[in-house]
């Protein structure tokens, strides 16, 4: 039998083992939005590759938090469009010294604001975008699945510590 050693000398500690060493054999898996449990699509016993998808949470809110941050999205396009267009109207004004530094400066101001609203607007309907797509469960290695604790209408409270909703086993001996 050969043995492994795994050392750890910054934390001071040493482990001696015999055979392969795992990271895990078992994993408790949840999803990382909240939400409620729609359709669970594995069973006890069943082998699942890596990706699979293992569960999905209802996403009608999700989905709707995603369309009113695409809305705002395009919102804020059109504002900053508009300033951009009073910008160059000022600009030109100015040129031309038919308008001061002030009202300039005033147009400026207000297409910074615009095109940091549209940064603003873009990252949340990204982060709408990836919550959308996390209510979907899906494995992250090849294994087993050894538990199915989550089922039809079970609230997911992500916030906090979430109970597992599938535990999945590596399938190594």
């Amino acid at each position: 039998m050969k043995q492994s050693v795994v050392a750890g000398a910054l934390a001071g500690w040493w482990l001696a083992a015999a055979g392969p060493l795992w990271a895990a054999d078992k994993v408790e898996l949840t999803t990382r939005v909240s939400g409620v449990v729609d359709e669970v699509l594995v069973k006890p016993g069943q082998r699942v590759r890596k990706g699979a998808v293992l569960l999905r949470l209802d996403k009608t809110v999700l989905q709707a938090r995603f369309d009113e941050a695409a809305a705002e999205h395009a919102r804020a396009q059109a504002d900053e469009a508009d300033a951009r267009r009073e910008l160059d109207r000022a600009e030109e004004l100015f040129n031309r010294t038919v308008s001061s530094t002030t009202e300039l400066d005033a147009a400026t101001l207000r297409h910074v604001r615009a095109q940091a609203a549209v940064s603003v607007a873009q990252a949340r309907r990204t982060i709408a975008q990836k919550n959308l797509s996390d209510a979907e469960l899906k494995a992250p290695f090849a294994g087993v699945v050894s538990a199915v604790p989550g089922a039809p209408g079970t609230v997911v409270a992500a916030d906090c510590q979430p109970k597992p909703l599938v535990i999945l086993d590596s399938g190594r001996p």
